[in-house]
């Protein structure tokens, strides 16, 4: 698909502003402690999370792609999970070397990413990537809602889901310094 030049104000780089947004209103509601202020805290991640899947959507069905958004919408995802991971650390919801590992891959993969562009390659998200952020998500809304519902042990289910999430973003994140590095022995695509 064709790349637009630097457009800023289209539907799909607004809704990736407005995830951007969301952080500084997820992070204040999660230094209040309660019950309510979780949930809370957990629909406005949702909602920003949602904001991500409908910014692709709308910038490939209308071709809205544009250099702007393919570099707002990942940088917006980092910033997005990174808050989450890091404000769920004072909480006890999560174990700090845990964020250390999630956040370390993001930035190390964003800098292998970086190298690769200098030199002309893109890497592209593969399926492991994508399935990485869809754990990631799902782990961090539970552990964000915390407490049980409907007889879900949000805390429970949240910290499994995390683990799966290190555990394929670990992998994942090997699988991109190893296309990096060895190109031709592996399955990655390097565009």
């Amino acid at each position: 698909m064709e790349t637009q030049p630097a457009i800023f104000w289209n539907l799909p780089n607004a809704l990736t502003v407005l995830r951007i947004g969301a952080i500084p209103v997820l992070i204040a509601l999660m230094t209040v402690p309660g019950r309510f202020v979780s949930f809370m805290a957990a629909l406005v991640f949702l909602a920003a999370g949602m904001t991500d899947l409908l910014d692709g959507f709308f910038a490939r069905r209308h071709r809205l792609v544009s250099r702007v958004g393919k570099f707002m919408d990942p940088l917006a995802d980092k910033l997005l999970v990174s808050a989450a991971l890091i404000m769920l650390i004072p909480l006890e919801r999560i174990e700090a070397w845990l964020v250390f590992v999630i956040i370390g891959r993001e930035l190390a993969v964003t800098g292998l990413r970086a190298i690769a562009a200098s030199e002309g390659m893109v890497m592209a998200a593969d399926r492991w990537g994508k399935l990485k952020t869809i754990f990631q998500m799902v782990a961090l809304f539970a552990l964000i809602l915390h407490y049980p519902y409907l007889s879900i042990d949000f805390q429970r289910l949240g910290t499994v889901l995390i683990w799966i999430a290190a555990a394929i973003t670990v992998a994942s994140g090997t699988g991109y310094f190893l296309t990096f590095f060895h190109p031709a022995q592996s399955t990655k695509s390097i565009e």
